[in-house]
């Protein structure tokens, strides 16, 4: 049955899933297709650990764009979970868009990714801004010849700057099939409340301890009272949970200033940490963190 609504053509919507390696940028490109933060970024491998949904609407459209965790060669439970999320975006979609890093030469892991996408699936090429433009044709070339992906449309962009994402969303609208609106209309994310408090918080940590803490910290919200939010932070080992605190509070306190922030005004977070020894390798623990 066609969809429509009043004044406007048939109605198009479907579900976007962008997937790749880690650190390649799907949760700058959603952020900046959706005009705000619905994902978490920093330069720690693996930041987005759910699958994320972004939801965009325009005119004659609704386009459900699905953010992944980053495909890479697991190590604990926790590895083996996230590639699950990701693989299991591809069924249920109407594109999958595969993600490269333009500076990042194409290799073991893009092709891995690229072998479970139909050949039509869309390739960006991302982070133009960071390559010279011959390495960026060099880039698409190798794409091509390299990936199998016989019926591709390829676009370079920056989800930093924004360059080349206008015309990459006009190709992916394009291509949506008529359908319903999934969500109601003005809906950005999926993601319940205390779930997304949560990941800002995990944000500013990996932002603040930087290299410190790349895989063994987990938060979650305990309690919700608004304005008084409870959130629980995970690491593994009592050394970590001393970098998360910082000297004299220092690190913890400048975190949650930070994902305060990007909260309504007057929100009050109580970061509490809380050691959970091995819990990346306990499915129990990832369970429960729902992972």
């Amino acid at each position: 049955m066609t969809t429509t609504e009043p004044g406007h053509h048939p109605f198009r919507s479907g579900f976007v899933s962008l997937v790749g390696r880690p650190n390649v940028g799907k949760s700058t490109l959603l952020n900046r297709i959706l005009g705000e933060k619905v994902s978490i970024t920093a330069a720690t491998p693996n930041t987005t650990r759910t699958r994320v949904r972004g939801v965009l609407d325009g005119d004659g459209y609704q386009a459900v764009f699905v953010d992944t965790p980053g495909i890479h060669k697991p190590r604990t439970a926790l590895g083996t979970r996230l590639n699950e999320a990701a693989t299991g975006s591809l069924t249920d979609v109407d594109l999958a868009v595969l993600v490269l890093d333009a500076a990042a030469p194409v290799g073991p892991g893009d092709r891995f990714v690229a072998a479970r996408l139909p050949s039509d699936a869309v390739v960006v090429v991302n982070k133009v801004d960071r390559a010279t433009p011959t390495a960026v044709l060099d880039q698409l070339a190798r794409a091509r010849d390299e990936l199998g992906l016989a019926a591709a449309d390829y676009f370079p962009v920056s989800a930093r700057t924004g360059a080349g994402v206008d015309q990459l969303l006009a190709h992916l609208v394009g291509r949506l099939p008529e359908g319903p609106r999934y969500f109601p209309e003005g809906t950005r994310r999926e993601a319940p409340e205390h779930v997304f408090v949560a990941e800002l918080v995990r944000e500013q940590l990996l932002r603040h301890a930087r290299q410190e803490l790349p895989h063994s910290i987990a938060c979650r919200v305990t309690e919700w009272d608004w304005p008084y939010i409870r959130c629980e932070i995970l690491v593994e080992r009592d050394s970590q949970k001393a970098i998360v605190i910082g000297q004299g509070g220092a690190l913890l306190k400048a975190a949650g200033i930070a994902a305060r922030r990007a909260l309504p005004p007057g929100a009050y977070l109580d970061l509490r940490v809380k050691v959970e020894p091995d819990w990346q390798r306990r499915p129990d623990v990832i369970e429960r963190l729902g992972y």
